[in-house]
């Protein structure tokens, strides 16, 4: 089987991980398909949305065939190819979102890392199983320390054990429901985000890329520039008239 599994529907591209079998481990085939997925979005797309098949795991990670037999080499185009994916993500122009209906582990969980929403489903463990192969977590587990401070990033990190959302709270997730509401509450959000122009999404998102990767000066030399270029789409001066009208 090949993943993923799509459906666009009003603007919403909807990313199912499918392979429920293996508790949705992903190959690196899959990999391709859903770099692919993310980057060839249409111009009308608002938003993408991460989930997974089944009600018991959202996704284990990557496939643990993956890493067997790599060498020096072979790791690294591997771990270049799981960048190249999550690098897809961040960098999308629409806003990307994770359902977490099940446990979320390893290359999945730096997929949740990277998105700009999280929503999941109560008692969802989620955690950076690498260190139990003999192998360092990677890439987008770099941004860990951000959402729940270095300490328990590196007890998370260093003893590979997995912990349940409830425990990382607001800081991890924006959204804990019970699973029957995962949907309807993804929705929720997305109303909220999605009634503002394209054009200043995809704005605001360069900007987060920028303040993760650059200072502060330069952050703030590169907004003024982004706050500039907004102004060139008529619909940021409609969205100005319109916040004013019902001010």
């Amino acid at each position: 089987m090949v993943l993923p599994r799509i459906v666009d529907d009003a603007g919403v591209r909807w990313i199912t991980i499918d392979r429920p079998e293996a508790a949705n481990a992903l190959t690196l085939d899959d990999l391709a398909h859903l770099t692919a997925a993310v980057r060839d979005i249409g111009a009308d797309a608002r938003a993408v949305v991460f989930t997974g098949a089944g009600d018991r795991v959202f996704c284990a990670g990557m496939h643990l065939d993956t890493f067997r037999g790599l060498t020096p080499g072979t790791a690294r185009d591997v771990i270049t190819r799981v960048g190249d994916f999550l690098a897809a993500v961040r960098h999308c122009p629409a806003v990307t979102v994770v359902t977490l209906n099940g446990a979320c582990l390893g290359a999945a969980f730096e997929l949740a890392l990277a998105c700009d929403l999280r929503i999941a489903g109560v008692g969802v463990m989620v955690g950076l199983p690498e260190v139990k192969l003999g192998i360092p977590s990677v890439v987008d587990a770099a941004l860990l320390p951000a959402y729940v401070g270095l300490s328990r990033a590196r007890e998370m990190i260093l003893t590979g054990d997995s912990v349940a959302v409830e425990e990382l709270g607001s800081s991890f997730a924006n959204r804990i429901v019970p699973l029957s509401d995962l949907r309807a509450e993804t929705e929720r959000l997305l109303a909220s985000v999605l009634a503002h122009t394209p054009t200043v999404i995809a704005a605001q998102k360069s900007l987060f890329e920028t303040w993760l990767n650059e200072g502060i000066t330069d952050s703030v030399t590169a907004s003024i520039e982004v706050f500039g270029d907004v102004f060139a789409d008529s619909a940021t001066t409609d969205a100005v008239e319109s916040y004013r009208r019902q001010r």
